[in-house]
C-alpha cells in the first residue's frame, strides 16, 4: 500500500488524490548520547526549503521529524530520540513507554509556495454553524487551480513543534525574543464583508460585471453636452438603483453569516489559565484592529436595534432582556460584562451550572504523581514530574473558542464540541479512553473510541498538568481525517533519559467532534482555525453563477458586436454627410461641433452608442434580479416543501441560480443522514435454521413493484398483519417475564412465533437456541448504559454503532436486558433475574477484521474445577462462515441459515452472523499471554493483535444470523424513481463501508436484483491476474468492463460522443467502487476517462469509503468532463466540499445537526423534497427565465432599431425620434411589468402534472428551452417588427402629410414617434402574451395596464407646458383616423408571423407540453388530487401508465396511435420516441394473465406455519422459479435445500430466486452459494 519515500517530495508531487504514503513498519525506539546533540539541532519548521520529514543528519528518523533543540535552561539537557528501521540498539531495553497506537505512520504529499504559506486558505465555518469559506477580497474562485487547492489542503511538510511549560529554543525566536511562528487564529469568519470593507468590496465585485462598467462609461459620456444627452442625471438612475438593490441583498445575506459566526466564536470552553504560552506571540490589539472591532460592534448594535424593533422574535428578546435587567437591578447585582467582541453575549452559558472539577477535589494532597504499569507489570514512564513545584494559581477558566491558541491546554466536558484539533492527554476514564461522535466530520453516527497518551493518562487536574514539561513534534496540517503522525517528547528529570511516545490519529480529538459518554477530556491544542482538518476539508467556497447567466454573456457579446456595427455605420454616414458641400445646413448652422468631417464622424459614433445603448439593456439585469428573488420567495413559501417535524421550510441560500434547478442531469448524494434516518431497526433473525420476524421493507416493495404487483395494496395488508402480530408478541413477552427495561413502543422486532418459541411451544431445543442466541447478543458488544433523564428507572443505551445498539435493544426487548457494563463485568437482567458475566477480553471490530468477539468466563462444570471460556463472535456473514468448524456444524443448518441470510439481503436488510466457541482454560491462558504481548507492541500493534485474534476466532459453531434495516427517510425510493423517470442520474458517494452502501442501494431501489454489479477494486485474490500493482488492476478492470459490456475502448472520441448523449442508460449494470480504487481511478487522464465513461454507461454508481475531497473530485470530474449540470446533496460537514463543487448544493437540515445547510445553495428538511424542488420549481424557474431573456432582448431591439431606421432620414445626426420620456418609460412602465410577470408566474403545466409526468423535465437536461439559436430567432423577429413599427407610420406621413382638423400638420418627429411607440408597445406586450403558457386575469390585467399607461402618459405629459414641442400632441394625434388605422395594421403585421408559426407547429409537430395539456383538458388527470406528491407517505399513491425509459423520450414527433397501442403492447412501447401517455390505472387492474395472477397473488393470513406468513406455493408451481431450476446444470445440495424450504414455507417464494450478480467478490452481497463455498474451505 505504501510507496517508496522520495528524497524531495517537491520534485515528485503526488496527485491530490494520492492521500498517503507509508513509513517503514518495523521502526523501533533507541536513545542517543548527549554528545551527539550538536549534530541534531532543531531547525525552524518555517524554512521554505524544507520539503521532507528528514532528520537532518543522515539518520532514518521516521518519528522525529526534525532534531530536537538543546534547551537553554538549568533543569536538564536532552537529546532527541531516533527511530531506526530494524534497529538492534543496545539501549532498546531502556525503553519504558507503552502506547495503544500503531507505529506505522503515514502522511500526505504536499505542495507549497515559495514563502512557505498555504495557498488559498481562507476563513471557513464548521459544525452546526456554516462550513462556508469566502474567497480573498478580490480573488476569483476560477483562478485557484486544482494543484493550488491540493496544496491548500495538504501541508504536511510544514512541520511544527509545540512546547508546554518549556521555553522556546533560540531557533524558534526572532531578534526581539518573540516566536517566529504564525498560526491561524481559532476565530473563524465566513462573511464576505466587514462593516469597513462592505462598500468598497461590494462595489468592486459588482463592477467586475462588464455590463455595469459599460453602463457607467455611457453615463459619464452622457454628462458631456457634446453627446447630446438631454438629461444625464435621469440616465444614471437605472444603474444607481441596480447597484443599491444588489448591495442591500448582499448585505442582508452576509449579516446572517456574521451573527452566526459570532455565536460560534463566542462559544465557551475551558482553557488552562496561569501559565504563559510561548508558542504564539502576544496578541497585541493595534489601533486599526480596535477601530475595526468598534465598527463591528456598532454594526451589530444596529442590526440588533432593527431586529428588536421591527421583528416579532426580536421584540420578545428585547422584552426578556429588559425584564432581566430590571430583576438584576432590584437584586442589587450588576449586569454581567459584555465581551468586547460579542453580540448579545450576556446570555448565560450552559456551563454555569457545572461545577469546576478543580473545586470538587476530595483530597487536599496535590501530589498526584502516580506510576503506570503495563498489563505485564512493567513500569511505564509518566509526564508528571514530582520535582516540579505545585502551581495552585493555575486553573481552568471559561473562555471563548476564538481565544484558543496553539499550545493551550483545553478541557472539554461531556456533550461539548471540540474547539480545535487536540492531542488527548487524559480523560475521566482511568484507562484514558473517551468516546467521540464524528458525524460532523465523516457522516458516521457511531461513536468512536479515542485513547489518551499512556504517559499522560494519570493527569487529573489543572495542578497535575502544571507539573509536566514536554514538547510535541508534529507534521503540518493536512485534510486526511484518518491519518496523523507526531511524537510527544519529554525528559525524566531524575534519570535525564529522553522519552518519546508516538501520536496517531487515535490520540487526537478533532474540531467538529462531540465528546460523548465521558465526563471530561483534557488535551493540548495542536491546530486551530483554518489549520484544523475539518476546515481543510471544507474547500474554497465558489461564487456560483447559473448556466443561463453564463450563456447570457454570449448573447450580450453578440449585441455588443451588433451595436458596434450600427454605431460604425452611423459614424461613417454622418461624417460623409458633413463632407458634402453645399448643403442647406450651411444657412442654419454656424459650423460644426467637431470642426472636421472625420471628427464629426467620430463624435457621431459615440452619440450613436448612447442613442442605441438599450440594445444591451441595463434593465435586463435588474429584471433578472427581481425575478430570481421572487422565485426564491415562492420556493420558501411552498408549504409542500415545509417539514413540520423540524419546523423547517425549503430555504434558498443562493437566489441567483434557481434556474439551474431545471437543468440537473446528475445528482450526487451522501448516504448517512441524506438517504437514511440514521436509525437502525432489528427486523429479522434466523436461529437454528428457523427464520423469525415480519417486515415489509422498501427494497421488497421495489422488487414487487418490478414484478408488476400493486405494492400499495400489498403493503397495507402486510402492515396490518405486522400490527396484529406486534400486539400478540407484546402480550406474550409480558406474560413470559417481568422485564423492567421493556418498552413496547420501541419494539421493532415483530415475530409472534419467536415469542411462542421462547416460551417453549416448539420444544426445549428451540427454546434453548433462542435464549442462547439472544444472550449472545446481550453479551458481545461494547455498549454503555446511562439512566434516562425523564425516567430514572429506565436505562438508555450508548453504542459505538447504531447496528450494535439495535442488537442489544432487541435482546433487551425479549428479556435479556443490559443493566450495567463495567470494565470487565456485564450485568444482565435475564427474564427478570439479574446475572453477572465476567468479560475476559474484547476483540474490537475494525474494517479489516469485519467482526467483533468477546470472551466470557464460564464457571467450571464441577465445583472446584477449572473454569472455561466462551468466545462469542459476530460479524459479516462471509467472515463468520469462513471460520466455522466444518465438522461440528450441521450442513443442512448452514444451508438453511445461508438461504435465510440471502433472503434478508434481497429485502435490503443488513445481515450479520453470530457464532461461538467453547475454549479450554489452558488454551485460553496460553492465548492470553500472546494477546498481552501483542497489545504492548510498539510496532504494528493492530496487525499483531489481528494475528493473535485469528488464532482463537476459528472452529466456530454457528448460532444464527440477524437482519437490520437502515431506515430510509420517508419517500426516498419513490423520489429516486421519479428522478430517474425525469432523466436524472443518481450517484451515491458515501464514506460508509461497501456492505452498508449496497444494502441501502437495494433499499432505496438504486440497485435491484436484475443488475450486474461491476466491482472496481485495487487488490484481492480475484483480481490478482489483472495487474502487478493497484494502478494497473484498476485500469485493466475499467478497460475490460468498457469493452465487454459496452463495446467502447475509452478514447477521446468516446468521451466526445458521451457528451452528446443525455439518455438514461438502458442496461442493468451498476458500478461499485471503494475509496482506495477511486483514489487510483481519479489519477491520470486515461484512468479518469475510463472511469467516467464506465460510470456514465451504468444505471447506478456507488462510491464507498470515500473522503470529502474525493467526493468533490468525482463531482468536478463529471461536471467538467461531460459539461452537464450537477447537484450534490448531503447533511454533514463531510459533504461540504462536494456541495460546494457542484453547480447546485443542497443541504439537509437534519434533526441532530445542520452542518451542510449554511454552505449550501438550498436547504431542505428531507431528501424527498428534492423531487418537488427540481421537477416543479426548478423546471418552472428554468422555463420562465429561458422565455423571459430572449423576450427582453426582443422588446428592446424593436424600440432601439426604430431610432436606427429614423437615422437613415437624418443622416444619423443623433436626434431622437421620440420625446425623451418615452426612452425612459418604455423599459420602466410600458413593457417591463409583463415580461417580469412572465418570469415570475408563468406555468406551462401545473405542479401536479409536473410531478405526475416527470419526463417533462428532460427538456431542461437537453437545453431545448434556452440556446443561442432561440435567441437569434427572437432577434430576427425583433428586427422585422422594428421595421414594421417605423416604416408603416413613415409611409403614411410621407405621402399625404396628414393634418388635423384645425389645419396644423403632424410632421414633427415627436408626432411621428407617437404611433411608432404605440405599435412597438402594444405588439411587444401581445408578443409576450403569446409566449406565455398560462393566461390568467392577473397577468392579463397588467398587460392591459401597461398599454393603458402608454396612452395615459402621452395624454398627461403632452398637456403640460414642460413638454415644450410635444405640447398637445396627444390631442392632435389621437384625433386622426390615420393614427388608429396604422396602429391596428402595424400591430397585426408585427404579430402575424409568430402567430402563424406557433399555430402550424402546434398542429403539425406539437411539443410534449402541448400533448400533456390536451390530455389534461380531456380529464386524464382529474383523478389526481391537487398538490399531489407521490413521494409523500401520507398520500395515497395513484398508478399511471407511462411509456418511459426510452432514450429519445420527449424528442421528435409524437404519434398518439402508436403510443396508445404501445401502451398495451408491452416492451414495444418502450421504444417509442415520443411517448407521453399518462393515465390512471385502477389499482386492481394489473393482470399478466389469469393463470399468472393466480400463481403470483399472495395474501397473508393467520394460518402460518413457521414464518408467520400465508402458505406459499413451491418453486415448481411458479413459472419463473421452475425455469430457473431447469436451467441449472447441476442440482446441488443447496438447490435441494432451497426447494424443500420453499415447499415447506420456510422461504418466501416471492423473490427468493432473484439475486444480483457481481463481477468480482463483493462484501455485503450475500449469496447462499458463496457462503457455503467459504464454509467448505474453513
Amino acid at each position: 500500500m505504501g510507496t517508496e519515500r522520495k528524497e524531495d517530495p517537491s520534485k515528485d508531487i503526488m496527485s491530490p488524490f494520492d492521500d498517503v504514503f507509508e513509513f517503514g513498519s518495523n521502526d523501533s525506539v533507541t536513545y542517543k548520547d548527549n554528545e551527539t546533540s550538536a549534530n541534531h539541532r532543531h531547525s525552524s519548521n518555517h524554512n521554505g526549503d524544507r520539503n521532507n520529514l528528514s532528520s537532518g543528519s543522515g539518520s532514518n528518523d521516521n518519528h522525529s521529524f526534525s532534531k530536537t533543540p538543546m534547551m537553554d535552561n538549568d533543569i536538564s539537557k536532552f537529546e532527541s530520540v531516533e527511530i531506526f528501521e530494524n534497529s538492534n540498539s543496545k539501549d532498546i531495553s531502556q525503553q519504558d513507554i507503552t502506547t495503544d497506537t500503531n507505529v506505522k505512520r503515514m502522511r500526505f504529499a504536499t505542495l507549497r509556495n515559495h514563502d512557505g504559506k498555504s495557498l488559498g486558505v481562507d476563513r471557513s465555518k464548521t459544525l452546526k454553524w456554516a462550513n462556508e469559506n469566502i474567497k480573498k477580497a478580490f480573488q476569483d474562485e476560477k483562478n485557484i487551480t486544482e494543484e493550488e487547492d491540493a496544496a491548500r489542503r495538504n501541508r504536511a511538510s510544514e512541520l511544527r513543534s509545540v512546547y508546554f511549560n518549556l521555553p522556546l529554543p533560540k531557533e524558534m525566536k526572532d531578534e526581539d525574543n518573540r516566536p517566529i511562528m504564525s498560526y491561524s487564529r481559532n476565530k473563524i469568519r465566513t462573511t464576505k464583508y466587514t462593516p469597513l470593507s462592505f462598500f468598497p468590496k461590494n462595489i468592486f465585485n459588482q463592477f467586475k460585471n462588464f455590463a455595469n462598467i459599460y453602463f457607467l462609461i455611457l453615463i459619464i459620456l452622457g454628462a458631456f453636452q457634446i453627446f447630446g444627452v438631454p438629461n444625464a442625471g435621469l440616465a444614471a438612475v437605472p444603474l444607481i438603483v441596480i447597484v443599491i438593490l444588489t448591495a442591500i441583498k448582499d448585505g442582508f445575506e452576509d449579516s446572517r453569516r456574521t451573527i452566526l459566526d459570532m455565536e460560534v466564536n463566542n462559544t465557551k470552553t475551558h482553557i488552562l489559565d496561569g501559565l504563559e504560552n510561548d508558542n504564539v506571540p502576544f496578541d497585541h490589539v493595534s489601533i486599526w484592529r480596535k477601530f475595526k472591532k468598534a465598527n463591528t460592534r456598532l454594526m451589530m448594535r444596529f442590526f440588533q436595534f432593527l431586529s428588536e424593533h421591527f421583528t416579532a422574535t426580536g421584540k420578545e428578546v428585547r422584552k426578556e432582556r429588559k425584564l432581566k435587567e430590571m430583576r438584576m437591578k432590584k437584586s442589587g447585582k450588576g449586569l454581567p460584562r459584555n465581551s468586547l467582541e460579542s453580540y448579545q453575549s450576556y446570555r448565560p452559558s450552559a456551563d454555569l451550572t457545572r461545577p469546576s472539577l478543580d473545586y470538587v477535589r476530595p483530597s487536599l494532597d496535590y501530589d498526584n504523581v502516580t506510576t503506570n504499569f503495563t498489563e505485564s507489570g512493567e513500569k511505564t514512564a509518566t509526564l508528571l514530574d514530582k520535582n516540579l513545584p505545585l502551581r495552585p494559581e493555575c486553573k481552568f477558566k471559561k473562555n471563548y473558542w476564538k481565544n484558543v491558541k496553539v499550545g493551550d491546554i483545553v478541557r472539554v466536558h461531556n456533550n461539548d464540541e471540540i474547539p480545535a484539533d487536540l492531542i488527548l492527554l487524559s480523560t475521566s476514564d482511568n484507562d484514558g479512553g473517551c468516546y467521540v461522535e464524528t458525524k460532523n466530520l465523516d457522516g458516521e453516527t457511531n461513536l468512536k473510541v479515542r485513547q489518551s497518551l499512556k504517559c499522560s493518562s494519570n493527569i487529573r487536574t489543572s495542578r497535575d498538568i502544571t507539573r509536566t514539561k514536554f514538547w510535541i513534534e508534529s507534521e503540518g496540517p493536512h485534510s486526511n481525517l484518518y491519518l496523523y503522525q507526531g511524537n510527544l517528547k519529554w525528559v525524566d528529570s531524575d534519570s535525564n533519559i529522553h522519552h518519546t511516545e508516538p501520536i496517531s490519529i487515535n490520540n487526537m480529538l478533532l474540531r467538529g467532534c462531540t465528546l460523548r459518554n465521558t465526563k471530561w477530556a483534557m488535551g493540548v491544542v495542536l491546530f486551530t482555525g483554518d489549520d484544523t482538518k475539518i476546515m481543510l476539508n471544507s474547500g474554497v467556497t465558489p461564487t456560483k453563477k447559473s448556466r443561463i447567466s453564463r450563456e447570457l454573456n454570449l448573447s450580450v457579446l453578440f449585441n455588443f458586436v451588433f451595436l458596434f456595427f450600427l454605431c460604425l455605420i452611423a459614424g461613417i454616414i454622418n461624417g460623409c454627410y458633413y463632407n458634402r458641400k453645399p448643403e442647406s445646413r450651411d444657412y442654419f448652422e454656424f459650423g460644426t461641433i467637431a470642426g472636421k468631417p472625420a471628427t464629426n464622424g467620430f463624435v457621431s459614433f459615440w452619440v450613436a452608442l448612447i442613442l442605441y445603448q438599450s440594445l444591451v439593456p441595463i434593465s435586463l439585469y435588474i429584471s433578472i434580479e427581481i425575478i430570481k428573488t421572487a422565485q426564491a420567495i415562492f420556493i420558501y413559501l411552498d408549504v409542500m416543501l415545509y417539514n413540520a417535524k423540524l419546523d423547517y421550510p425549503c430555504t434558498p441560500k443562493s437566489w441567483n441560480i434557481s434556474d439551474d434547478l431545471g437543468q440537473i442531469e446528475y445528482i450526487f448524494s451522501d448516504k448517512t443522514g441524506t438517504l437514511t434516518q440514521n436509525v437502525m431497526e432489528f427486523k429479522k433473525c434466523t436461529i437454528n435454521g428457523v427464520s423469525y420476524g415480519r417486515a415489509y421493507t422498501e427494497a421488497l416493495a421495489g422488487l414487487r413493484k418490478r414484478q408488476g404487483i400493486n405494492v400499495e395494496e400489498e403493503g397495507q395488508i402486510e402492515k396490518e398483519g405486522i400490527r396484529i402480530d406486534r400486539d400478540t408478541m407484546i402480550s406474550k413477552l409480558e406474560s413470559i417475564s417481568n422485564n423492567s427495561q421493556f418498552d413496547p413502543e420501541k419494539l421493532t422486532f415483530v415475530s409472534k412465533e419467536f415469542a411462542d418459541d421462547l416460551d417453549g411451544s416448539s420444544g426445549d431445543i428451540q427454546q434453548k437456541c433462542c435464549e442462547h442466541f439472544m444472550l449472545a447478543l446481550a453479551l458481545c458488544h461494547s455498549v454503555l448504559v446511562e439512566k434516562n433523564e425523564q425516567d430514572p428507572t429506565k436505562l438508555d443505551l450508548q453504542a459505538q454503532s447504531p447496528d450494535e445498539a439495535a442488537l442489544v435493544t432487541t435482546a433487551r426487548d425479549v428479556g435479556f436486558s443490559l443493566i450495567d457494563n463495567k470494565k470487565n463485568i456485564i450485568v444482565l437482567e435475564v427474564q427478570g433475574v439479574q446475572k453477572e458475566f465476567e468479560v475476559l477480553n474484547i476483540l474490537e471490530f475494525n474494517s479489516t477484521r469485519k467482526r467483533m468477539s468477546c470472551i466470557i468466563k464460564l464457571p467450571p462444570k464441577e465445583p472446584g474445577g477449572i473454569p472455561r471460556a466462551l468466545l462469542i463472535c459476530k460479524g459479516a456473514d462471509s467472515i463468520i462462515y469462513s471460520r466455522l468448524d466444518s465438522g461440528k456444524n450441521d450442513e443442512n443448518l448452514l444451508e438453511k441459515t445461508a438461504l435465510h441470510l440471502e433472503q434478508y439481503a434481497t429485502e435490503g436488510l443488513r445481515t450479520l452472523c453470530v457464532a461461538q466457541r467453547e475454549i479450554d482454560w489452558n488454551e485460553y491462558e496460553s492465548w492470553s499471554e500472546k494477546y498481552n504481548i501483542a497489545a504492548e507492541a510498539l510496532v504494528d500493534r493492530e496487525g499483531e493483535l489481528d494475528k493473535v485474534s485469528e488464532l482463537i476466532e476459528r472452529d466456530l459453531i454457528l448460532l444464527g444470523g440477524t437482519a437490520i434495516e437502515d431506515k430510509l427517510q420517508d419517500g426516498v425510493p419513490d423520489s429516486i424513481a421519479l428522478l430517474a423517470e425525469a432523466g436524472i442520474k443518481l450517484w451515491v458517494l458515501t464514506g460508509d463501508k461497501v456492505e452498508t452502501a449496497i444494502n441501502i442501494g437495494f433499499s432505496c431501489n438504486v440497485l435491484n436484483t436484475d443488475m450486474e454489479l461491476l466491482v472496481i477494486k485495487s487488490e484481492g485474490d480475484d483480481v490478482a491476474d489483472m495487474g502487478n500493482n493497484p494502478e494497473s488492476v484498476v485500469l485493466n478492470l475499467t478497460t475490460k468492463y468498457l469493452r465487454e459490456k459496452f463495446g467502447i475502448s475509452g478514447t477521446e472520441h468516446d468521451l466526445e460522443q458521451a457528451k452528446k448523449d443525455h439518455s438514461v442508460p438502458k442496461n442493468d449494470f451498476a458500478v461499485i467502487i471503494d475509496g482506495e480504487a477511486l483514489k487510483i481511478a481519479l489519477t491520470g487522464d486515461d484512468m479518469r476517462r475510463n472511469f467516467l465513461l464506465l460510470c456514465k454507461n451504468c444505471k447506478a454508481v456507488l462510491c464507498c469509503r470515500v473522503s470529502p475531497s474525493q467526493k468533490a473530485a468525482v463531482v468536478k470530474l463529471v461536471k467538467n468532463s461531460l459539461d452537464v449540470m450537477t447537484l450534490a446533496i448531503g447533511d454533514g460537514s463531510n459533504d461540504v466540499a462536494m456541495i460546494q463543487s457542484a453547480d447546485i448544493g443542497v443541504g439537509i437540515a437534519g434533526e441532530e445537526g445542520r452542518q451542510a445547510v449554511m454552505c449550501s445553495d438550498f436547504a431542505i428538511g428531507q431528501f424527498r423534497y428534492l423531487t418537488r424542488l427540481l421537477l416543479v420549481h426548478g423546471r418552472w424557474c428554468y422555463k420562465r427565465l429561458a422565455e423571459m431573456v430572449p423576450q427582453f432582448f426582443y422588446k428592446n431591439l424593436i424600440f432601439t432599431m426604430t431610432l436606427f431606421w429614423y437615422g437613415v432620414h437624418n443622416d444619423f445626426d443623433g436626434s431622437y425620434l421620440f420625446e425623451f420620456t418615452y426612452l425612459t418609460f418604455y423599459n420602466l412602465a410600458f413593457t417591463s411589468v409583463p415580461v417580469i410577470l412572465l418570469g415570475v408566474l408563468d406555468q406551462d403545466v401545473s405542479d401536479k402534472i409536473s410531478m405526475i409526468v416527470p419526463e417533462l423535465y428532460r427538456s431542461g437536461i437537453l437545453r431545448q428551452d434556452w440556446n443561442q439559436t432561440k435567441f437569434l430567432w427572437y432577434m430576427v423577429d425583433g428586427l422585422y417588427q422594428s421595421a414594421i413599427c417605423y416604416f408603416f407610420p413613415y409611409l403614411v406621413y410621407r405621402r399625404n402629410m396628414i393634418v388635423t382638423k384645425n389645419g396644423l400638420g403632424l410632421d414633427h418627429r415627436f408626432y411621428v414617434g407617437v404611433p411608432v411607440t404605440g405599435i412597438a408597445v402594444i405588439s411587444c406586450n401581445m408578443y409576450i402574451l403569446m409566449g406565455q403558457k398560462r393566461w390568467d386575469w392577473f397577468t392579463g390585467l397588467f398587460i392591459i395596464l401597461s398599454i393603458a399607461v402608454y396612452f395615459g402618459w402621452t395624454g398627461i405629459w403632452s398637456s403640460s407646458l414642460n413638454s415644450y414641442e410635444f405640447f398637445k400632441s396627444a390631442d392632435r394625434v389621437y384625433s386622426t383616423p390615420a393614427f388608429w388605422a396604422v396602429l391596428v395594421v402595424g400591430i397585426f403585421f408585427c404579430i402575424l408571423p409568430r402567430f402563424t408559426f406557433n399555430t402550424i407547429q402546434q398542429m403539425i409537430n406539437p411539443t410534449d407540453v402541448d400533448i400533456v395539456k390536451e390530455m389534461w383538458a380531456d380529464g386524464a388527470y382529474d383523478s389526481y388530487p391537487e398538490n399531489y406528491d407521490p413521494t409523500d407517505p401520507e398520500q395515497r399513491k395513484i398508478k399511471r401508465k407511462s411509456l418511459n425509459n426510452g432514450p429519445d423520450l420527449f424528442e421528435g414527433e409524437f404519434d398518439p396511435n402508436i403510443a396508445v397501442k404501445g401502451g398495451m403492447a408491452g416492451d414495444s412501447a418502450l421504444e417509442s420516441r415520443e411517448s407521453v401517455i399518462v393515465e390512471e390505472i385502477p389499482m386492481d387492474s394489473y393482470n399478466k394473465s389469469k393463470e399468472a395472477d393466480e400463481t403470483l397473488k399472495w395474501v397473508p393470513s393467520s394460518s402460518s406455519g413457521v414464518t408467520g406468513r400465508a402458505p406459499m406455493r413451491s418453486m415448481d408451481s411458479w413459472p419463473e422459479g421452475r425455469r430457473s431450476m431447469n436451467q441449472s446444470r447441476v442440482r446441488t445440495s443447496l438447490d435441494r435445500t432451497r426447494e424443500n424450504m420453499l415447499a415447506s414455507n420456510q422461504l418466501d417464494n416471492r423473490y427468493s430466486v432473484e439475486r444480483a450478480r457481481a463481477s468480482l467478490d463483493l462484501p455485503g452481497l450475500t449469496q447462499a452459494a458463496n457462503l457455503m463455498k467459504k464454509s467448505s474451505r474453513s
